[in-house]
């Protein structure tokens, strides 16, 4: 996140209510580069469910609730229709249990409310309607109060324990579904004293409500700011010239809180005072609202925490992900940030070099508002590369279908356009994705790609049908949308994405591969719904992809003239320009993880801690001093959802960069679409229905290894075991 914001869109839950958001990949035969994209090809939804039918599938796309009142309707019916199936697995004769009425049950029954819940997770993100969008964050606290209740369902956990007590022959997904619902059960706190549970759940739904409150104010959050256009020097024309920037005869009007003009400004503009207050505006978002709110969040998880056993909220967090505990986690990102600290000074020199020749000030300090600046300068001076030329060389809808095209070969994908049935904008596509060998049709995905006014703004992967195994025998196919905010096209140009832009553009959709290609058969393990330190690890290696000049001569090209592709010159100086400027990179990562786990960590009921002195204290000892009287963590989403879990990123990097080594290696590189289907198979397909260990070791067919990560951040010795 948001470190280029890259949120999964995720909805964070505990315990049985796991969460609402995120998710594809496939496979071939052949390893030559793919054909330069043509024309989309399109499909009807009545063909393609006709086609799901003959594979024992359903193909179904959500029916979106239009109104408030419909909203409101919609997550009643839910609530209640869940509770009725709950009250039936509760009163099950103890003689007549099976794991078919009793774990698949409680799976079936969460799944059936999780389609209304994900609905109107999107709606409140995404619909143009700022009366349904507020409906839809009432009534997703009304669910999150509902979904954790679940946990305290004395007659439903009785019956479950009492067939789990038969000591069932389950194995694979049967057993890891039995053995990991028992367990949701006891960090819940069901085995407390009857008065000690009613209060964590109490306080449980108290911070779920909270929760929804933050979210909302980072989406409702909105700073225009007016500047002349000689504050603005420096600033590509490509956002200047945006329908409803240019406001006055030399007045432009950028909103500080759309991400796609905030960069822009960040890493062009000349004018120092410029950068420092757009910083100090985006980092001051929310605040008013939601600093009270962040205090009694932190401190209510410390309250949970305490009174279910574990010493801090990072440590109940992360007990069912890869790291296990804080300390763990922590000790991660320390001995990163250690590593990187030669490399980081030396990077901050160099920038410092360059400030002090613009200014002529050889004493200039570099700043936190000077940093993507200096990193773009150096880009440009010392390794030839202008990142905003570089935009000319991607217009949104060639990199689109030469993604798609990519990905089609690679993973044995077809991918084509659906007209969808109903739209909650204009500008909304539908495609629908299935097998290229035999057809079936693996799922359908959302794109709605631009900025507007209300709309969550950020990079993100939303879930909105899950793959799941029906009570009927028949497998839902996954639907999934991706929320982004790419620059719009211009009067008298395309959307021109930035080199990071089309990095973002197949992660994301790494995201959307692992939704759609999955094969678990419960929803609680479908797709993407992995530990939340793994769940990056997929897409951030399919960002590799994009520095692979024969992949990008595959669809990069001039937008005025295809037929120029970026040279390979440039394509090296752009990677050297990475390497010298990644402990930048990644001490602002590592900034973000340690302020989260500080936070989780260190925060005590009723200490009275400052949450945003003590978040600007890590900016300042692991990155930089952040604007005076000026409070990031207010706008800092990832807080909710993505809790204690920030450090994941990097701890799915370091998974990343040795699964990219099978390919790297290969004699066909990114287009060995042996690996391809291997990565299918055992990555995606599995999703959470077997320890994510032994697919990574599947995947890799060894142990997993540090050792690429540490030479990809240049640091010599084992930085983390």
């Amino acid at each position: 996140m948001m470190p280029k914001q890259k949120l999964l869109g995720i909805a964070g839950g505990m315990g049985l209510a796991a969460g609402l958001a995120l998710c594809l990949a496939g496979c071939a035969s052949v390893s030559r580069s793919p054909a330069p994209p043509t024309a989309m090809s399109t499909v009807d939804l009545p063909s393609l469910q006709a086609q799901a039918a003959r594979f024992n599938l359903r193909l179904t796309l959500p029916e979106f609730e239009t109104t408030p009142e419909a909203v409101q309707r919609a997550v009643q019916q839910a609530i209640a229709q869940a509770n009725a199936r709950l009250d039936a697995i509760g009163k099950l004769d103890r003689r007549q249990l099976s794991f078919a009425n009793t774990f698949r049950a409680l799976d079936d029954t969460l799944y059936a409310a999780s389609l209304t819940a994900n609905r109107v997770s999107l709606l409140k993100e995404t619909h143009p309607q700022a009366a349904l969008r507020e409906a839809c964050a009432e009534a997703e606290k009304t669910i999150q109060e509902w979904w954790v209740g679940l946990d305290y369902r004395e007659d439903v956990y009785a019956t479950l324990q009492a067939f789990a007590d038969t000591q069932p022959r389950l194995e694979g997904e049967d057993a890891k579904l039995m053995a990991e619902t028992l367990r949701d059960y006891r960090r819940a706190g069901l085995a407390l004293p009857r008065a000690q549970r009613d209060e964590v759940e109490r306080l449980r739904k108290e911070l779920a409500r909270l929760m929804t409150d933050f979210q909302s104010n980072i989406t409702k959050a909105r700073a225009p700011v007016k500047f002349t256009r000689a504050e603005l020097e420096g600033v590509p024309d490509l956002l200047l010239q945006q329908p409803g920037i240019k406001t006055g005869e030399d007045e432009y009007t950028l909103l500080a809180n759309v991400t796609f003009q905030y960069q822009m400004v960040m890493e062009n503009c000349r004018v120092e005072a410029t950068r420092r207050k757009l910083t100090q505006l985006r980092y001051n978002l929310a605040r008013e609202a939601n600093v009270p709110l962040l205090r009694q969040i932190l401190e209510l998880r410390a309250t949970i925490a305490q009174k279910l056993g574990y010493a801090t909220w990072a440590d109940y967090q992360i007990e069912p992900k890869m790291a296990k505990n804080a300390a763990t986690a922590r000790a991660f990102l320390e001995q990163l940030k250690t590593g990187l600290q030669p490399k980081f000074e030396a990077e901050l020199k160099a920038f410092q070099e360059l400030k002090a020749r613009d200014t002529g000030n050889p004493n200039a300090r570099i700043e936190l508002w000077d940093t993507a600046y200096y990193m773009n300068q150096l880009k440009k001076e010392r390794h030839a590369v202008d990142a905003e030329k570089l935009r000319d060389y991607f217009p949104y809808q060639r990199v689109l279908e030469g993604m798609f095209a990519i990905y089609q070969q690679m993973f044995g994908l077809r991918i084509a356009e659906v007209t969808p049935p109903a739209k909650w904008v204009d500008d909304l596509k539908l495609y629908a994705v299935t097998d290229a060998a035999t057809g079936e049709p693996l799922g359908l995905l959302y794109l709605d790609m631009f900025p507007r006014e209300g709309k969550y703004n950020h990079f993100a992967h939303f879930s909105l049908i899950e793959g799941k195994r029906l009570p009927d025998g028949t497998y839902q196919r996954p639907v999934s949308a991706l929320i982004c905010n790419f620059p719009p096209p211009s009067p008298d140009k395309p959307s021109l994405l930035s080199h990071a832009d089309v990095e973002t553009l197949f992660h994301e959709f790494g995201h959307a591969m692992h939704c759609l290609l999955t094969r678990a058969n419960h929803a609680r393990f479908s797709g993407t719904s992995v530990p939340r330190d793994f769940v990056e690890a997929p897409s951030q290696m399919l960002e590799n992809w994009v520095w692979d000049k024969a992949v990008l001569d595959t669809f990069a090209g001039h937008y005025q003239d295809p037929s120029r592709k970026i040279p390979q010159d440039i394509l090296a100086q752009l990677k050297a320009a990475k390497r010298a400027t990644i402990a930048t990179y990644y001490r602002r990562q590592l900034t973000f993880g340690l302020l989260d786990l500080k936070l989780h960590m260190e925060i005590r009921p009723g200490a009275g801690q400052d949450p945003v002195q003590m978040a600007n204290d890590v900016f300042r000892e692991v990155f930089l001093p952040v604007p005076e009287d000026t409070a990031f963590v207010a706008y800092f989403g990832h807080l909710m959802g993505y809790d204690a879990a920030y450090y994941g990123y990097a701890w799915a990097d370091a998974i990343a960069a040795d699964m990219a080594t099978l390919f790297e290696n290969s004699p066909q590189r990114y287009f060995d679409t042996q690996l391809g289907r291997k990565l299918r198979d055992e990555i995606y397909a599995p999703g959470d229905s077997r320890d994510v260990n032994l697919s990574i070791e599947r995947f890799l067919g060894r142990p997993r290894s540090l050792a690429p990560f540490l030479k990809e951040l240049g640091l010599e010795t084992p930085a983390a075991n």
